[in-house]
């Protein structure tokens, strides 16, 4: 893609979001929204490929109709109350409908059908994108609506969480697992969406960080799938030592920082009385667990037999940027010995 447009698209990208995050008028949240979704087409259907262009065509339709869906609702909440603040949603109808469209947006169960097919349609960059980048804005209008009963957002989470558990098992693609793994860690962030906002905020920080590493570990390897992971200890010996760590960080281990959020709301939900909930959504991560174990046993428990071939990449120089990759899998590893003080800094 010629760096000018890449240029203008991501910047239309950023824009977007930045609108959608210090907007209080739901017309222009929506055209943050809007603007969003179409800077990120072009860099979906980048590669003239049928799958990359049913991907995009995929994505738009859903994108297209949970804009129509939060466009309708915020215009009938203004119609029934005289209110276009954000944060003014009084009438219970209009709040359940963008509740959600917003839900859609972000691919939460019983909405997430897309989610995987489109991940699967896209190079490991763009769907970084779309696994990170695109959940900011959505979220922040989460935060923002008052809900009158949390009773729908919890069955949504706790639907997600199992959904993400249970789709990701009997997948073979790397990017339909990463898409399930989104799909449960987006329900643990709604779970506590209602009783504990910045919680919240700190679990969507991790899970970027966390999803980050990822993302660019198997971008360094070039594998999109699990039988290709068994290459990547002749390919880079060291980010293969590494990624067990941060697949056990995305499934919530201790000592690895992924513990830290999910042992903070399981600890909130008990003070609010939800046992049921809290009891639910920790033995749904074990389904979760099991596909990153099983990533992790691919990876480093198992070669492949074409070895002689496969030992010559990490002789030659790589032109791949390490920093950022780096950083985030420090940060993954690493972060919760800090949970005190990241409780403090949430706090102020």
């Amino acid at each position: 893609m010629n760096p000018y447009i890449l240029m203008t698209l991501t910047f239309g990208l950023g824009l977007g979001t930045m609108i959608t995050l210090t907007s209080s008028h739901w017309l222009l949240a929506w055209m943050g929204l809007e603007m969003n979704t179409l800077a990120i087409i072009p860099l979906l259907a980048q590669h003239h490929h049928p799958r990359a262009t049913e991907a995009t065509t995929k994505y738009f339709l859903t994108q297209a109709t949970a804009a129509a869906m939060l466009l309708f609702a915020s215009t009938t909440n203004a119609w029934l109350s005289g209110q276009w603040e954000i944060q003014q949603m009084t009438h219970p109808l209009p709040t359940m409908i963008i509740t959600l469209a917003l839900a859609l947006k972000i691919g939460l169960a019983p909405l997430h059908a897309w989610l995987p097919e489109v991940l699967q349609g896209l190079d490991l960059t763009t769907g970084l994108i779309l696994s990170t980048w695109q959940k900011i804005a959505p979220f922040a209008l989460l935060l923002q609506i008052n809900m009158p009963s949390p009773l729908m957002l919890v069955v949504l989470s706790l639907l997600s969480i199992m959904v993400g558990g249970w789709g990701g098992l009997n997948q073979n693609q790397l990017r339909k697992i990463l898409a399930y793994s989104s799909i449960a860690h987006l329900g643990w962030m709604l779970l506590i969406l209602q009783f504990s906002p910045p919680l919240t905020l700190l679990n969507l920080s991790l899970y970027l960080i966390m999803t980050t590493s990822l993302f660019l570990s198997f971008k360094a390897n070039k594998t999109t799938t699990i039988n290709a992971l068994a290459t990547s200890w002749a390919k880079t010996p060291t980010l293969t030592l590494l990624t067990p760590a941060i697949l056990l960080s995305l499934g919530g281990l201790p000592p690895l920082t992924g513990f830290m959020p999910k042992w903070l709301i399981l600890q909130e939900l008990t003070k609010q009385d939800l046992v049921p909930a809290a009891t639910i959504a920790a033995l749904s991560a074990l389904l979760s667990l099991y596909f990153y174990l099983r990533l992790s046993y691919a990876m480093t428990l198992t070669t492949s037999p074409n070895t002689v071939i496969n030992s010559t990449p990490w002789r030659l120089p790589s032109n791949q940027l390490s920093l950022p990759l780096s950083i985030s899998a420090a940060l993954t590893i690493c972060l919760l010995p800090l949970t005190p003080t990241i409780l403090a800094l949430a706090a102020l």
